[in-house]
């Protein structure tokens, strides 16, 4: 938990956060090259307090059907294991 939320976290780095106890919406990382399309589905904004166009706040869990979310916060992970070293990210493969 982090700041109220459910955080999903690599050696202290997040990939995924849900606002659980409030409407569901949760942000995750995302390809900057995607941003522009994401940001103009509904549903979906800038993540507030988080690097810019590199993150997405999603209104709820029912904006993208289950596969979409599963393959995003699969990409997420993928992103933020892929900055860490070789060593830590040999722990996760």
């Amino acid at each position: 938990m982090k700041w109220g939320h459910l955080c999903f976290m690599i050696e202290e780095k997040m990939f995924f956060i849900i606002a659980i106890d409030e409407d569901n919406s949760f942000s995750i990382k995302c390809d900057p090259e995607e941003f522009d399309a994401l940001t103009a589905r509904a549903g979906i904004q800038q993540a507030h307090h988080m690097a810019k166009r590199q993150w997405i706040r999603v209104a709820n869990l029912e904006v993208f059907n289950d596969s979409e979310l599963k393959s995003r916060v699969e990409a997420s992970r993928a992103m933020v294991l892929a900055k860490l070293s070789k060593k830590v990210q040999a722990k996760y493969v």
